[in-house]
């Protein structure tokens, strides 16, 4: 019934207007013309492309790998049934780097974006901030956040690998990728993940480091 609803609230997204209707109602509003190119960094499943380009049908004009400092990669948020379980999520660590992807897409996908993550109406919001590419240069970016448990949950192994599969096609340093691999995936059904019945998993930290290690 959710993945409907984002789907429905996707298609109506591609109206301009009631995309302002819709922002102003939830207390923000839309900035720029909707041809206007923005980056957008993923971290999560919209590295791999059947998830973005295929799911979420966006056609980004360009991309590159890059890292943004002071956050940590965290699976924080609960998860719903069938195997999709704890969605990735950011969390402030100064200490702590995450790699990503940057796409370019217009503002239009944007919103139609955030539709499908559910923004601004549900778990996740919009937040800006500067992304490192791996040319050293610093790209203003938007990327999602959401508050989460104070726990950890395991994601399921198909999330995982939606992750895993999605850095090493988009070029993501071989140190992170091998921090992804270590993350630990559910083995449990997904009602049951961050239960007080099930071991915290081990999330690693990815320490900042410089870029061509």
């Amino acid at each position: 019934m959710l993945r409907f609803l984002l789907k429905l609230n996707a298609l109506l997204a591609s109206c301009w207007t009631f995309s302002r209707l819709l922002y102003r109602l939830h207390g923000t509003r839309l900035i720029g013309p909707p041809s206007e190119p923005v980056w957008y960094f993923a971290y999560g499943a919209n590295m791999h492309d059947s998830a973005f380009r295929g799911w979420r049908g966006m056609r980004p004009l360009e991309w590159r790998p890059a890292r943004v400092r002071g956050y940590r990669l965290r699976f924080n948020l609960g998860g719903r049934l069938r195997g999709r379980a704890a969605p990735a999520n950011l969390a402030e660590d100064p200490r702590a780097e995450v790699w990503g992807v940057l796409y370019r897409i217009t503002r239009r996908d944007l919103v139609r974006l955030d539709a499908t993550e559910g923004v601004p109406w549900w778990r996740y919001r919009s937040l800006w901030l500067e992304a490192e590419d791996v040319n050293g240069d610093m790209l203003c970016a938007v990327t999602y956040i959401a508050q989460g448990d104070e726990d950890d949950c395991r994601p399921s192994l198909r999330y995982l690998t939606l992750i895993r599969e999605g850095a090493r096609a988009h070029g993501l340093p071989d140190h992170y990728i091998r921090l992804l691999e270590q993350v630990e995936h559910g083995k449990y059904p997904a009602a049951s993940l961050g239960s007080r019945h099930s071991r915290r998993p081990m999330i690693p930290t990815g320490r900042t480091r410089r870029l061509r290690d």
